[in-house]
């Protein structure tokens, strides 16, 4: 009776694959690091849009506007008399100054966040990142169980080797149905942006930032413009002789309300950031899985079956081609 059995070798490279697939997740950290990855991009979500985005740069507009309003109006109360600004007025002089820092810092956060919303888009449309960790751990867990399969049971290789073929078709079309080629190198671009972005020194200064704007707004609300009201200017030759600065005092409610919640998860996100870059490069990803599937699919192509018979074969006499065994009469 003759039985089907793989060659060994192949058999062997077979289950390295699937063990390098099942084993990759554990390699890289996956089963903790991708659920923060997606925990990440779902708090991103509400935020990396531009409308959004434009109204933070329209928030930082209304502060500028509130500092260029603030200036012209201390230096108008400085110019009807009365103590210099530095001693009337020491917490607008400071928020002056700092404010030459935060918004060229905070223009240039916001501007790389913005040229990254194609890229967060291309990352948000992958499959979950809960999910990756299956995808190495399935089809790893099935090509060893094939070839378990195939060791002890040899005369199912012909089916096993379809099944096996299957399995690295899918691993090779993979990335190509998520259209991780293109998706993947936009999130290892944003990846790549964020690294000054979200990180817990920047988070804090920017929380400090919102600190200092809070009170220099303060200032302007219950200092600046209360003086201008006491040098006699009413509320309408107030509005538009310093629009910058009524303007910041009427949206101040609406930019602390816009940006506060951005902050807040910029700050919460610090981690889950840190657990994303952690992984391999997004640009890698695609070949994780079209690699091992063409590896697959080219042992199965080079491994034929090799007969194996229960009995051996009877050997013949090359001159005479009978068997040697046979009586001579």
């Amino acid at each position: 009776m003759l039985a089907e059995r793989p060659k060994r070798w192949p058999l062997a490279a077979l289950a390295a694959i699937g063990l390098a697939l099942v084993g990759a997740p554990f390699a890289f950290g996956m089963f903790s690091r991708a659920p923060r990855g997606a925990h990440m991009i779902t708090s991103f979500a509400p935020y990396m849009t531009n409308r959004r985005l434009d109204g933070f740069q329209s928030d930082l507009r209304y502060i500028d506007g509130g500092v260029l309003g603030g200036q012209a109006a201390v230096r108008a109360l400085d110019a009807a008399g009365g103590a210099k600004a530095t001693a009337r007025f020491p917490e607008f002089v400071t928020f002056e100054r700092q404010w030459s820092a935060i918004d060229p810092d905070m223009t240039a956060m916001l501007d790389t966040i913005q040229a990254n919303i194609g890229n967060f888009r291309a990352v948000a449309a992958l499959p979950s990142f809960r999910l990756f960790p299956l995808f190495f751990v399935i089809p790893g867990a099935i090509v060893l169980l094939l070839v378990g399969l195939a060791w002890f049971r040899p005369g199912r290789w012909p089916a096993i080797r379809w099944v096996l073929a299957v399995v690295g078709v899918g691993l090779v079309l993979a990335p190509v149905a998520f259209q991780m080629f293109s998706r993947a190198p936009k999130g290892a671009r944003m990846v790549s942006a964020f690294t000054t972005i979200e990180t817990r020194a920047r988070v804090e200064r920017i929380q400090i930032y919102f600190s200092d704007i809070a009170s220099g707004q303060g200032t302007v609300e219950l200092e600046l413009i209360p003086a201008l009201r006491h040098a006699g200017l009413g509320t309408r030759q107030i509005d538009s002789t310093y629009p910058g600065l009524t303007t910041l005092d009427a949206q101040w409610v609406h930019v602390l309300n816009d940006m506060t919640p951005m902050i807040g998860a910029m700050s919460d996100n610090v981690t889950n950031y840190q657990a994303v870059a952690a992984l391999p490069s997004f640009r890698l990803f695609p070949w994780f899985f079209v690699l091992p599937g063409l590896f697959i699919i080219a042992f199965v192509a080079v491994t034929s079956p090799r007969r194996r018979s229960d009995d051996a074969p009877v050997p013949r006499d090359p001159e005479f081609s009978k068997p040697l065994n046979e009586g001579v009469t």
